[in-house]
């Protein structure tokens, strides 16, 4: 009985509906993707268990005296790489401008950044465009690599993943965390074991030695897991299970409102949309049709029949967490079908048309019960959704690769600053920005607004800046927000582990009871 009891506490079986899409820390800008990364490398800040900023491979950061463009990091010393490489500032501004290449998607989190440079072995000068007062927001997903290790493997750029381009650093890894990679087997099975020389031994619980990850698509099979004992400890609780895995013996559910809004995008940009059966037009370039849409969307219908209660229907893109959220923001449209097909007929398309709606199956909480009920949604206003559900790794390519015109995404915010959606969400597509602005908006003055947020000191100019950019992204339509998830994990009841409000587990925190 001893033994088992040890053997529970050492090893965690942690499984999760969907895989991380790669072990390279630069390529993807995905929160499973960045859960399993969090294990494995560290960023200079780290968030902790309440997503709050505490030291990691930095010890401390401010802005230089006497030069606001420059913020001075002082690293942590006595830090080795799991392979035995000494950590050093030449790793992180090494790290950093492999971030801002092309190939990156966390290249929007920097750039302000016109320079990293190593002032010796452990202090390293960023240098900005203009001062940025929140430029250590941005930094807490931003991983290390080790540079001499990329540089052997032939990985000194991310891989390019919309290509499906495999280099030694998507199945390999070699960071400084609480966890070393043992074995990778994509979308099977992934082994971590403890980091016998890790730095933050006394700093940390780390009472796990291995971690077995698994995805778990199909929800039913993930909670007969749980229940039967095979894993510990699961992300993902389908909400009609949520009383099932609290009543069972040795188990309970944790949960917490999560740092991340579900919505709709819409192609509004394009002349013609690729995905509709409207020759020669954009049916959503029209305003009416994407107000009539939003008006179409039973928001309270999807949060009791579709999510059992488990969200908080919203009508901005942005959970409360976020700067630049506000009540009003956050108010949505009372469900009224009569008045959205009104405006369908004014705007020409009284008898509807036809488009197809992308969706994932294994990313968001019921997302593909979503997209379901949207489909029925959209039909009562003449709208006939073709409905195509797949895996993240195939959807997501989609909408980066502007390949689809009406999707499900959800968007989490790790800096809990509106510039970060901004960056990625509402900017024009550019080398820079707009990586994952599938509805093709465009607007110089807006993205001059934008652009301007990464060096405003004056935080009352600031926010009020980021409040005129939501105006315009609300009175546009821009997106068809739904709801803010809340997470629920599923666990056995000797695991003392509170939920993060952005779903990732850093397994370093967790104890046993």
């Amino acid at each position: 009985m001893a033994s088992t009891a040890i053997a529970g506490a050492e090893t965690l079986r942690w499984a999760r509906a969907g895989d991380s899409l790669t072990l390279d820390p630069h390529s993807q800008n995905e929160g499973p993707t960045h859960a399993l990364s969090q294990q494995i490398y560290e960023p200079l800040i780290s968030p902790d268990m309440e997503a709050k900023p505490i030291p990691a491979l930095a010890t401390e950061w401010g802005v230089k005296e006497g030069d606001p463009n420059v913020w001075v990091f002082k690293l942590r010393e006595g830090v080795k790489f799991h392979d035995g490489a000494d950590f050093t500032a030449e790793d992180v501004v090494f790290s950093f401008n492999r971030a801002k290449m092309e190939s990156s998607d966390m290249k929007e989190l920097l750039v302000s950044i016109k320079e990293v440079r190593a002032v010796d072995d452990y202090t390293v000068e960023m240098e900005t465009d203009g001062p940025n007062p929140i430029l250590p927001n941005n930094l807490t997903n931003l991983f290390i690599m080790d540079k001499g290790w990329a540089e052997t493997h032939g990985v000194e750029a991310p891989a390019e993943f919309d290509t499906g381009e495999e280099t030694y650093a998507v199945r390999n890894a070699n960071g400084t965390g609480a966890f070393m990679l043992e074995s990778r087997e994509p979308d099977t099975k992934t082994v971590l074991k403890a980091n016998p020389d890790y730095w933050g031994k006394g700093e940390f619980p780390l009472e796990v030695t291995e971690i077995i990850y698994t995805p778990i698509q199909n929800a039913a099979t993930r909670v007969a897991a749980l229940l039967s004992g095979e894993v510990d400890l699961i992300q993902d609780v389908p909400v009609q299970d949520l009383q099932r895995v609290s009543d069972a013996d040795g188990l309970k559910v944790d949960n917490a409102p999560q740092n991340r809004t579900i919505f709709f995008g819409i192609n509004s940009g394009d002349d013609d949309l690729a995905n509709d059966n409207v020759d020669g037009k954009n049916p959503f370039a029209d305003i009416r049709v994407r107000k009539a849409m939003n008006m179409a969307i039973d928001r309270d219908a999807i949060k009791m029949v579709v999510m059992r209660g488990q969200s908080a229907p919203t009508g901005v893109i942005i959970p409360p967490f976020v700067n630049g959220w506000t009540e009003e923001l956050d108010k949505y449209p009372k469900a009224d079908v009569a008045a959205a097909k009104a405006l369908m007929e004014e705007a020409g398309y009284g008898d509807g048309f036809e488009v197809t709606l992308h969706c994932p199956n294994d990313r968001y909480i019921n997302d593909e019960a979503i997209c379901q009920a949207m489909v029925g949604m959209m039909g009562q206003i003449g709208i006939k959704v073709n409905l195509v559900a797949q895996t993240k790794a195939n959807h997501f390519p989609l909408i980066s690769g502007k390949e689809t015109d009406f999707y499900l995404l959800g968007w989490g915010v790790p800096t809990f600053d509106s510039e970060y959606v901004f960056n990625f969400l509402v900017h024009s597509t550019t080398d820079e920005r707009g990586s994952w602005n599938g509805s093709r908006f465009s607007n110089p003055e807006v993205d001059a607004m934008i652009e301007s947020l990464g060096s405003e000191t004056d935080i009352e100019k600031r926010d009020d800046t980021i409040s005129k950019i939501w105006q315009i992204v609300q009175d546009e339509q821009i997106y068809l927000p739904v709801h803010n998830q809340v997470l629920n994990w599923g666990m056995k009841d000797n695991v003392n582990f509170p939920v993060q409000p952005e779903d990732q587990p850093h397994f370093k925190f967790l104890q046993y009871n």
